[in-house]
């Protein structure tokens, strides 16, 4: 469906993600899904074993020195299996091991990303707090100083991997008196004394992945355990918005095709009133919707993709990212709400898997940043832009036509009223 998108390596890539997803029994996904397996450890150990984790990361440290586009394919193959599969792939792989590869130095690669790469150790991310998931900066997380030592006190909750992670990227407060943005640290803090998880959710879908309440009660991290510097965690923050979202957006096609599919062999196989439903426009005409839907979601990935490699500007990356996070989760949402309707009350029961995809995909528009936070960084990104885009047209470094002007009554400045 998108092979013109890829290269030949890509394709070969893409073959192999399908083989792992092909090797996945059954019984996994099932049991995942029933919270039996309540952390995926077995995928992830052949996902390493496969060279198939942090795949865009140079080769040095585990990776293929591939590219975002490479990466997206992989993300979407693999959510195909089902949404948390793809959550725990990527929250280690992608989120963890780029803080770290980004900002940290070559001993912490060797003894965090290296491993975990091959499937040997487990990551999670330590970032949304009871008291406020968006407001980041507010975290009340707290790291003190204490001889060459940081102590660690606070909580971070609905943190995927808390119940298999073997280190956890934190983020906390170093400097009380600072501006939020400086006085916040990211650390690599290993599951030892003082760390526990208070608590595993019963969520509505996405199981399986050892989603928690994590505590740090007077943890000893070592100095050489800081992401970057003290005071530098809005900087690794800001870095690791690309794979939360970009990738989040990636992986939440996967479910949506599968869901699509399933639902596509079902409309051409039940019949009604003597004829296949995909022949009634009623159900034709929703699956046509979907793959629209499906296709202009897809697009964007790719678009984004090629723009963070082609390293567009810092306030366009932060606008298509978050369109892109927007759109594709809810539109991916849409897919699966229309597979379930065209297959009727069936695709409401566990007969097929319509359902665990409705589900699962509920959290793509919560986690990573909401929809409603992404629309606030797309409208302020977009009027930034627009300013600069009139800053150059003055200076007479840009040439801009004056749209405002075609109209035919243009001049009529008594009705150009704005206070």
């Amino acid at each position: 469906m998108y092979d013109f998108l890829l290269d030949e390596g890509q394709k070969q890539l893409r073959d192999e993600v399908r083989d792992l997803v092909h090797w996945v029994p059954r019984e996994m996904v099932v049991a995942m899904d029933q919270d039996v397996i309540r952390f995926p450890r077995d995928f992830l150990r052949e996902a390493g074993r496969r060279n198939l984790l942090g795949i865009r990361f140079p080769k040095q440290w585990g990776g293929r020195g591939l590219d975002w586009v490479a990466t997206c394919m992989a993300m979407e193959e693999i959510g195909t299996l089902g949404y948390i599969f793809a959550c725990t792939f990527g929250v280690g792989a992608e989120l963890v091991c780029d803080a770290i590869v980004r900002h940290g130095t070559d001993a912490q690669k060797e003894r965090y990303v290296s491993p975990l790469l091959r499937g040997d150790l487990f990551a999670a991310e330590g970032l949304t707090e009871p008291r406020g998931g968006s407001d980041f900066f507010g975290t009340t997380t707290r790291a003190e100083e204490v001889g060459a030592d940081f102590v660690l006190n606070g909580q971070k909750r609905f943190i995927v991997g808390a119940e298999g992670a073997d280190f956890f990227l934190v983020y906390a407060r170093t400097d009380l008196e600072a501006a939020p943005r400086e006085g916040i640290t990211a650390f690599i803090v290993e599951r030892g004394p003082g760390v526990s998880v208070k608590h595993l959710y019963g969520l509505m879908g996405s199981r399986g992945g050892g989603t928690g309440r994590v505590l740090f009660k007077d943890v000893v991290v070592p100095r050489e355990n800081v992401v970057g510097r003290v005071g530098g965690g809005a900087a690794v923050f800001d870095t690791m918005m690309i794979p939360e979202r970009l990738g989040t957006a990636a992986m939440t096609l996967g479910p949506a095709v599968a869901s699509l599919d399933v639902a596509g062999g079902y409309t051409t196989r039940r019949k009604a009133f003597g004829r296949r439903i995909n022949e009634f426009e009623g159900v034709s005409f929703q699956v046509a919707e979907a793959a629209m839907l499906l296709d202009a979601a897809r697009s964007l990935v790719y678009t984004t993709a090629r723009a963070v490699e082609a390293g567009e500007s810092s306030s366009a990356t932060r606008r298509y990212i978050s369109e892109t996070k927007k759109f594709v989760t809810e539109a991916c949402q849409r897919v699966v709400h229309i597979a379930m309707q065209v297959m009727g009350g069936i695709g409401y029961t566990d007969v097929y898997p319509i359902e665990r995809h409705f589900r699962d995909l509920r959290l793509a528009s919560i986690w990573t940043g909401t929809s409603e936070v992404m629309s606030m960084i797309i409208a302020h990104e977009w009027y930034r832009e627009r300013e600069d885009a009139l800053a150059a047209a003055r200076t007479l470094k840009g040439r801009r036509r004056d749209w405002e002007a075609d109209a035919v009554n243009s001049a009529a400045s008594d009705e150009r009223v704005f206070e």
